[in-house]
């Protein structure tokens, strides 16, 4: 849905999109620039049936290797898969999750040479890992609230101990999560000790390592982050969900979430939240966009750094663009935003000596 979005977004006179899909399996497939699977008369909603399109019937390519070259490169013969060859300009990823969001793609395109958009290798892997997330914005003097790490073998092995370490150090109620996951899946809210180890065996199915950590009462505020590095902050959000928290079935199945735009909040507490986005991107070195999420104590009034999220959706109903909306850049000005952010980074990086050359 956000890929079909950017591709109706995108200025055909100013951008040649050519569409990649990954298959479920990994393999990258292409299809010719997006203008020419557009039936007559139907570009309204074509790229809803040109991404299918695109992985059953697309061309098998990988991105090549060779930054002197950076173009896709057919499985099948030596010629370049995108007719008439030429070096990509750009990649937006729009992949969410694991092996889109972790580092693993921008890993593929830096050795490419390819520019992106979004954040690097780093940013990307930690913004994935919520326990080096969280240990980072603890050394950068940002408020996170107590939690526990327990590896999936340490559960198996020895169950009790990790229930009386976890009960010791946090008390109940208290959310389990995997450490590398995104869209809430495999997340429980676990209000008493009866509901701890399904809690732990459910998210040990989805990582190795299992974050616990103490449920704030609070508010759900969103605010997105654009830039390199000199970020901006937009305003804020609030999400109310239909369930106890914002889970999946919240997020994507269940009708009855609010999104409040901009959020009602004091003066102190909207400038709160966008500083402390501000420094939670910084904090893992971010780049490009990220939507962090903060969580406001109903009691203390406390705002804390809940997660950052460096591919957020993109749909434009999704609160990355919406956000962005509100504080007065529209969807399309924003891609074409993100794309002048990548081609940025890329010439910064371009600036780096690779080879030392000792004084003669």
């Amino acid at each position: 849905m956000s890929a079909a979005s950017v591709l109706k977004a995108l200025d055909p006179e100013k951008y040649e999109v050519v569409p990649i899909g990954i298959t479920r399996q990994g393999s990258w497939r292409v299809g010719p620039a997006a203008e020419h699977l557009l039936p007559p008369g139907a570009q309204s909603a074509a790229p809803e049936r040109l991404l299918p399109a695109v992985l059953e019937s697309g061309k098998p390519v990988m991105a090549s290797s060779d930054p002197t070259a950076p173009q896709l490169v057919s499985l099948h013969s030596a010629s370049p898969a995108v007719e008439p060859a030429r070096p990509l300009d750009v990649i937006l990823p729009v992949l969410h999750g694991t092996f889109g969001e972790d580092g693993t793609v921008q890993g593929l395109l830096e050795l490419a040479g390819i520019p992106y958009v979004g954040a690097g290798v780093l940013a990307s892997a930690t913004g994935m890992d919520k326990d080096i997330m969280k240990k980072l914005f603890r050394d950068a003097g940002l408020p996170v609230v107590p939690w526990v790490l327990v590896l999936r073998r340490e559960w198996e092995a020895s169950p009790a101990k990790v229930r009386k370490l976890i009960e010791k150090t946090i008390r109940y109620p208290l959310f389990v999560k995997p450490a590398n996951l995104g869209s809430s899946v495999g997340i429980s809210k676990v209000h008493n000790a009866r509901e701890l180890g399904p809690a732990l065996d459910l998210g040990a199915q989805y990582d190795r390592k299992i974050l616990v950590e103490k449920a704030v009462i609070g508010r759900e505020i969103e605010c997105s982050v654009l830039g390199n590095e000199r970020p901006e902050a937009s305003v804020p959000g609030e999400i109310i969900p239909i369930n106890e928290f914002y889970d999946y079935e919240a997020k994507y199945l269940k009708e009855g979430s609010q999104a409040i735009i901009p959020a009602k909040l004091t003066r102190a507490q909207t400038k709160r939240v966008k500083e402390l986005a501000l420094r939670a991107f910084q904090a893992i070195d971010c780049a490009g966009m990220a939507r962090v999420d903060l969580l406001l104590d109903r009691k203390t009034g406390k705002i804390f750094v809940n997660e950052i999220n460096t591919i957020p959706g993109f749909t434009p109903i999704s609160m990355y663009p919406k956000l962005w909306e509100a504080s007065g850049i529209p969807y399309a000005q924003l891609l074409n935003r993100l794309i002048e952010l990548a081609l940025e980074r890329h010439q910064e990086k371009l600036r780096t000596q690779y080879v030392f050359q000792p004084p003669q």
